[in-house]
């Protein structure tokens, strides 16, 4: 019996017809594997599987994931990131496939889709944050100082500017869940916290906005929030506003003084890619 495998065009592309023709046969697909989204276990003999293709700057790594998490497709990640990837992964879980050599995304790529300063970093903070009845998964994006457009050398801080341009909207009332942002994605790879994808106007591959240096670990109530919305709520605020917040209920608090500041934006993004 064939494997319930999902192969995108993108990976096929990559892998070429004779591996994506083996992996559909059964011949090279795993008999179980933990999901490169919600790390819980995955059988293709019994449930759609999607096959994930991770390109680093030299090489790449195939995973599977739960079709109901994540559709097939390509992401692009550093060398680095793909390599702790791979020590992470059991042969169970993913193989190496071919893939043409690609440039990975710099790892100041948000201060540089943001307006790169060359200095400010953006820091990433994971909670749950509760709207009406129901937890969402929720990302807060806090540049480390202020962020410039590109080309100016004035002292001024562009980050929300920037951001409205690119999409994202004022929030006023953090209980009020933001809307979808098209294009845009959270990449969540072997139970972690990888990158906020940035969608290619001109088509292809997402390129990353926030990339992680070190991918992020993610609770289990996290992740599996994430997994069962497919959708993960991303907030920004300039330096300063929101700071490190150790407990989810002080992180709320800290938004929601962002919020009646006019300091707060957000956005809606969908998990792994569009």
């Amino acid at each position: 019996m064939s494997p319930l495998l999902d192969v995108s065009d993108d990976v096929r592309a990559e892998i070429g017809d004779e591996e994506a023709d083996r992996l559909l046969a059964g011949e090279n697909a795993p008999g179980s594997y933990d999901c490169t989204s919600c790390r819980t276990p995955g059988n293709p003999g019994q449930e759609r599987t999607s096959t994930v293709l991770f390109v680093g700057g030299e090489t790449a790594v195939l995973a599977f994931a739960h079709a109901s998490c994540i559709p097939s497709q390509v992401v692009s990640v550093s060398e680095e990131q793909l390599q702790g990837a791979v020590r992470s992964i059991t042969g169970q879980t993913a193989v190496p496939a071919p893939a043409a050599p690609v440039s990975p995304a710099s790892p100041a790529a948000a201060a540089g889709n943001a307006g790169e300063t060359g200095q400010a970093v953006l820091g990433v903070t994971c909670g749950q944050i509760l709207l009406g009845n129901d937890l969402h998964p929720a990302i807060v994006v806090e540049p480390t100082g202020p962020i410039a457009r590109p080309g100016s050398t004035g002292p001024g801080d562009d980050f929300l500017p920037l951001l409205i341009e690119a999409g994202f909207l004022p929030v006023t009332n953090v209980a009020t869940e933001p809307s979808l942002l098209p294009g845009w994605s959270v990449l969540i790879a072997m139970g972690q916290l990888h990158a906020v994808l940035q969608g290619n106007p001109a088509g292809g591959q997402p390129s990353a906005w926030w990339q992680a240096h070190q991918p992020l670990t993610l609770t289990d109530g996290w992740r599996a929030s994430a997994n069962q919305r497919h959708t993960v709520l991303v907030y920004a605020a300039p330096a300063g506003s929101i700071g490190q917040q150790p407990r989810e209920d002080l992180l709320r608090d800290a938004l929601e003084k962002a919020a009646a500041g006019g300091t707060l934006v957000a956005a809606a993004m969908p998990l792994a890619g569009t």
